[in-house]
């Protein structure tokens, strides 16, 4: 039976952790700063696993030695005390030193990235250690090794998660959020490296059966192990939420007044874990874990990926230590090689999912077709020609140049709604240019024909080809009809706003797409409205810009 030293096994995730390893025929020694407090924990955790084997230890991390670890007789050291934020790694550091495997659960940004310092000495010694054993960066990796596994590009990466509202917020959690609320956070996006606030953002993200929840950015290692592992060509995002809402919205305005203010949040992290007792009354107590991806996958379809994990109430607080479980079940076993690293690519998905089970932890993964008019033709898409689909299924952000002529409106009448809606005048073999924003959910065409700009948004992907364009504050009601080679448009309706237009006065189109002799994608559209007559029409073709180029010839997207 293989010993494990856990320190902080009283904490809200080292108590859990210690349980698994308890049921899973480990001996445990629960260690704590003061001998009593371990006594007692030892004594619940007796409790908890009849017949599992438990002793205390009283030991001080802050002036640990390597011969307070060796007189504990355990090969693993297993750490999950926090907050890990701003922290040396001085426990791993005497762990290696007396020859003892090591594990922790932090999920400090610094400290991960600090931690392949260790390598050589973890290589001299013969021992694994491993930091990040938990939700970030452990389990949203190995989800992302999964949903990647074949793909050719990855697009965007982010990960969410929104612990229940009465799931236990203890003072180092607290400590550790405030670290970096409202302080500047170095992310991933449009394909550069930038500089966001910690907690800034309101976005809205589907849970699954945990409904819909705020989130907000969130200061962790995948931060800098998306880009490096998956080398998304748009963003890497990590994003957090706190239920009920309103407490999330509460964290959102502090950060606010930490950036604005400029002072130090830590010293509330007491007073915020009462606060949020008293808030936990109200909203959903399910815990629950978000992982998307969007890409091309290995046929080279645009795609998105999603995986999503959902806690039974008081479950929640298990998931973060159930990577560190399995880290340790694969070091006894063997299964990983002796270095230091970030626990990210080490565990599979299933090493970690056998854990949940008896928890009360359920999975689902959700994988569709990531192009709007993929979902909308449905699979006669794939059957048009190479040129006119990958202009329609390249995800992300995608840049198109060549060649182009117009014809402006054709009357006084036809002229002033063609400059409302920002139509170009007339013009002949002029530069063409096409940059697309696209995420599956809509796609930003922004086009430039001879120093005239005009765009449109496509979204509202639906059955039978339709989709919606909107120009300014008109849209049109589109159905996309594959036509032997070509893809025609046809207009069923439109509206100003929200507000739905006569359909006797909607505009008309002749529009389609197709593929000329030099295999180039060609575009002829031509929009009418009755009694104006002719709007504009633009035609000509394009060709995708490399890839290299992309980056310094687009603008943001909106």
């Amino acid at each position: 039976m293989m010993r494990v030293l856990v320190i902080g096994a009283g904490g809200v995730f080292g108590s859990r952790l210690a349980e698994g390893l308890l049921r899973g025929g480990f001996e445990v020694v629960a260690a704590g700063r003061d001998r009593r407090r371990a006594e007692a924990v030892a004594a619940r955790l007796r409790k908890a696993v009849p017949g599992g084997r438990v002793e205390a230890a009283a030991l001080d991390t802050a002036t640990l030695t390597p011969d307070d670890l060796k007189v504990i007789g355990a090969a693993i050291v297993a750490d999950a005390a926090g907050p890990f934020q701003g922290a040396e790694p001085k426990t791993a550091r005497a762990a290696i030193a007396s020859g003892l495997h090591y594990i922790d659960l932090a999920d400090g940004r610094d400290f991960v990235a600090a931690f392949p310092a260790l390598d050589s000495a973890a290589k001299g010694a013969g021992v694994v250690a491993l930091t990040g054993c938990s939700s970030t960066p452990a389990l949203s990796n190995a989800v992302l090794d999964r949903l990647t596994d074949g793909w050719r590009e990855v697009i965007s990466v982010e990960a969410a998660i929104s612990p229940g509202a009465r799931a236990p917020r203890g003072l180092s959690v607290m400590q550790a959020i405030l670290s970096w609320l409202g302080r500047p956070v170095r992310v991933f996006e449009s394909g550069v490296w930038t500089v966001r606030t910690g907690w800034s953002g309101l976005y809205w993200r589907d849970f699954g059966a945990a409904g819909r929840r705020p989130v907000s950015l969130c200061e962790t290692p995948d931060l800098d192990l998306f880009p490096a592992r998956f080398q998304p060509r748009g963003r890497a995002f990590f994003l957090a939420g706190l239920e009920p809402w309103p407490a999330h919205l509460g964290a959102w305005a502090l950060a606010r007044l930490v950036r604005l203010l400029r002072f130090d949040p830590v010293p509330l992290a007491g007073l915020l874990v009462r606060l949020s007792r008293w808030a936990s009354v109200t909203g959903s107590d399910r815990g629950a874990m978000r992982v998307e991806v969007r890409g091309v996958d290995g046929e080279g379809h645009a795609a998105r990926a999603v995986w999503r994990l959902v806690a039974e109430p008081g479950e929640g607080p298990v998931t973060p230590g159930l990577p560190a479980l399995a880290a340790i079940r694969a070091i006894a076993a063997g299964r990983v090689s002796p270095g230091a690293r970030a626990c990210a690519g080490v565990l599979t998905l299933e090493d970690i999912e056998a854990g949940m089970a008896p928890h009360g932890l359920a999975t689902t993964t959700e994988v569709r077709r990531d192009a709007i008019f993929a979902r909308a033709i449905g699979p006669a898409f794939d059957a048009l020609p190479a040129a006119v689909r990958a202009l329609h299924e390249t995800p992300g952000r995608s840049l198109w140049r060549g060649q182009a002529m117009t014809e402006g409106a054709a009357g006084p009448l036809a002229a002033l709604a063609a400059r409302i809606v920002g139509f170009p005048a007339a013009q002949s073999a002029c530069p063409a240019e096409v940059a697309i924003d696209a995420d599956g959910d809509r796609s930003v065409w922004r086009r430039r024909i001879g120093g005239h700009a005009f765009a449109s948004v496509l979204s509202r992907p639906r059955d039978g080809g339709r989709v919606r364009e909107r120009f300014g504050p008109l849209s049109m009601d589109l159905r996309l009809a594959p036509e032997g080679d070509r893809l025609v448009y046809r207009v069923e309706g439109w509206r100003l706003g929200a507000i739905p237009l006569p359909r006797v006065l909607a505009p008309s189109t002749r529009a389609h797409e197709e593929v000329d002799a030099e295999g180039r994608f060609v575009f002829d559209v031509e929009i009418s409205v009755p009694l104006a007559g002719r709007l504009v029409r633009y035609r000509g073709w394009l060709l995708r810009v490399d890839q290299a180029r992309l980056r310094t010839n687009t603008v943001p997207a909106e």
